[in-house]
């Protein structure tokens, strides 16, 4: 029988010289989220970092795991499918959070299914899952040069840090974000793709 919780997927790197990096985004968000709702990580058989709890809003509760995939990002979905496996979570209750080059810093874009988009991340937990279709929240980190090596440039680009200006309104862009998933588990994908991804 699949259970009534939803997983929320934050990806990223683990360790400190990644805290800080575009890459990040979906670790922060994910963050931003446990905060609110005061859930706490443990360990889940060395993959991830995984809080339970559970979200209230506008008189609705929804059951949440809360994940920080530590197989670094190109592996993200052994974590993501040893969850849903453990917990027998439907597709349809998961939401991951990642960072987005096509999109400028500060947009946010939801979707479901479709492309990777060249997201190494995603394309692990496409392949894991063996679908494409569960909820996505994509952060815009903007793009990289357009000159030189297009290849390190992208690495060099999602893994070094934000600029001040970004780093300014990183706290507000993380809250939408967080929002975001949020919309998406108590109004569905539909209503919150008609509220964030106007913006």
């Amino acid at each position: 029988m699949a259970s009534e919780f939803w997983l929320i997927v934050g990806l990223g790197n683990p360790g400190a010289k990644y805290r800080n990096t575009r890459h990040n985004m979906g670790f922060m968000t994910v963050n931003e989220l446990a905060k609110r709702w005061s859930i706490h990580f443990a360990n889940h058989k060395g993959l991830a970092d995984l809080g339970k709890g559970t979200m209230s809003l506008n008189g609705q509760t929804a059951k949440v795991f809360l994940c920080k995939p530590l197989t670094y990002m190109n592996d993200s979905g052994q974590a993501v499918q040893s969850i849903r496996e453990y917990y027998r979570i439907n597709l349809d209750h998961i939401v991951v959070i990642h960072d987005d080059m096509d999109l400028e810093f500060g947009r946010i874009k939801l979707k479901s299914g479709g492309s990777a988009g060249g997201h190494n991340g995603i394309k692990s937990i496409d392949r894991c899952l063996h679908s494409p279709d569960y909820a996505r929240v994509r952060m815009g980190v903007g793009h990289a040069s357009r000159s030189g090596d297009a290849h390190d440039n992208t690495i060099n680009w999602v893994l070094g840090e934000f600029n001040a200006a970004q780093r300014k309104q990183l706290p507000e862009f993380l809250a939408d974000g967080a929002d975001a998933a949020e919309t998406i588990v108590f109004e569905g994908l539909t209503k919150a793709q008609d509220k964030f991804n106007a913006r």
